[in-house]
């Protein structure tokens, strides 16, 4: 029998309807099912009981009444911990951060609380979000739940072993380079990166985005509905638009796919992670697309100039750090930040220069291509306990040549599980869209849902 801890977004709202059950029994039941997972997962950090309880008992009201504020009212969500929430700090991961109350919440925060959504609270990052994993010097070290031993991938690390560990339907990620995608595609859940200023973000940056990760394309669509509301702190924001969040239907019929199997640079593609990718295009083209190579959407050039302008930006910030916080920074961390202080003022210019040569690159490879599939990235999980597939601070990056790309060029794009490996980590599909082609892309990914083989149970606490 489904438990109202498993129950997706979609379907608590038709719950709530009917009365069958109640935003606080629902948030009871989530509750307690991440008292179960927690001292395995280590998924969340500042996690508030007593408020989502009071947040739960005000739409509780609000159902009864038949008021409800919207389709999320009383709907349990996360949020990483880099999205401010007003009397919470932000850590950012690292250990060397002063604690400081927020002032204010954050825009896609303050859209998901006036939507009525009971937030549960934050899920764990590791140091600054510049790693894909679940290592950190101030939270715990997060796991995934299909084998704790192994990585939840990151920077939104414990959103992803959140979301598939079934901790409420909703959570809420950030990414500059892969950061919602990596974890959801190593966690086998819906992980969407939106077109860049579709979801407002404080403080934007170029390529950061905030997105949704769910254990659905529904629930991920309806999220976007909420999140995309305008909001003017956001200066990078695209104007605000009204959009079919609720239109997933697509005909397959006649659209050109792109194939990219070679990203360019990096790490080498897995076999079993290329099969699982060509297995899926094969099965758009059966029902309908004309599939075709696409070539690379970078180059290991470009890569390294972004790597060196990344390490000055974080240097920067690290040297205004005292001598007894910057000691506090996770090694590798620090080790790949020292490096930047090496850099020329010519080294970090060229470096800036390579995120529009990156762009151009990621547009032309699309070019000529409604979307374009590939793997979420070229292998699947390590160990839990690794800074990144390679754990090297000089070869950091290797593993983001497929989703790196499109943060660059503002493009949708959305992680979908895809398949296992034969040891059981989850295999991550990428759907890219054209920019600010949102809805085609949420569509193609709901359209995969349908065309794919049965998806294995959830994994269950131990």
């Amino acid at each position: 029998m489904t438990q109202l801890h498993e129950l997706s977004a979609a379907e608590l709202g038709e719950v709530y309807r009917s009365g069958r059950a109640s935003p606080v029994e629902v948030t009871e039941s989530v509750l307690a099912h991440i008292a179960r997972w927690e001292p395995t997962l280590c998924a969340t950090w500042a996690l508030d009981p007593d408020g989502a309880r009071a947040a739960a008992r005000a739409a509780e009201g609000r159902w009864q009444r038949g008021a409800p504020l919207g389709p999320l009212d009383g709907v349990p969500c996360t949020l990483k911990e880099n999205i401010a929430t007003r009397g919470v700090p932000v850590p950012l991961g690292t250990a060397a951060t002063d604690l400081v109350p927020a002032t204010d919440d954050a825009p896609p925060a303050a859209r998901l609380r006036e939507a009525g959504c009971v937030i549960l609270g934050k899920t764990t990052m590791p140091d600054w979000g510049m790693l894909s994993s679940g290592l950190s010097s101030f939270h715990r070290l997060a796991r995934n739940p299909w084998n704790p031993a192994l990585n939840p991938g990151g920077s939104s690390a414990g959103a992803g072993a959140a979301a598939a560990a079934g901790y409420g339907p909703l959570h809420l990620g950030t990414d500059i380079g892969g950061s919602i995608r990596l974890p959801a595609g190593w966690c086998g859940v819906v992980g969407f990166k939106p077109s860049n200023g579709r979801v407002p973000i404080k403080p934007p940056y170029y390529g950061r985005v905030a997105g949704p990760m769910t254990r659905s394309v529904r629930d991920t669509a309806l999220m976007m509905g909420v999140l995309s509301a305008p909001d003017a702190r956001d200066t990078m924001s695209l104007p605000a638009q009204t959009l079919p969040w609720d239109d997933l239907d697509i005909d397959l019929r006649g659209l050109r796919m792109g194939l990219q199997m070679d990203p360019g640079w990096g790490l080498a593609v897995d076999p079993q992670v290329a099969a699982a990718v060509q297995a899926a295009a094969r099965a758009f083209e059966a029902a309908g697309a004309h599939v075709e190579i696409a070539g690379p959407a970078s180059t290991r050039e470009m890569m390294d100039g972004l790597d060196r302008f990344w390490r000055m930006r974080s240097w920067m910030d690290f040297r205004k750090l005292p001598p007894e916080r910057q000691a506090l920074v996770l090694p590798y961390i620090r080790e790949w930040i020292e490096m930047g202080e090496q850099l020329s003022g010519e080294q970090v210019f060229h470096g800036f220069s390579q995120m529009g040569a990156m762009r151009d690159a990621a547009v032309a490879a699309c070019a000529g291509f409604d979307f374009v599939l590939s793997p979420v990235c070229p292998i699947a999980t390590y160990a839990a306990d690794w800074a990144s597939p390679t754990n090297d601070p000089a070869r950091p990056l290797e593993h983001i040549a497929f989703t790196v790309p499109y943060n660059m060029s503002e493009q949708p794009a959305i992680s979908i599980d895809c398949g296992q490996t034969a040891d059981g980590r989850p295999i991550g599909l990428q759907i890219v869209g054209q920019r600010h082609d949102d809805i085609g892309t949420l569509r193609l990914a709901a359209a995969w849902e349908r065309l794919r083989p049965p998806s294995r149970d959830w994994p269950l606490p131990p």
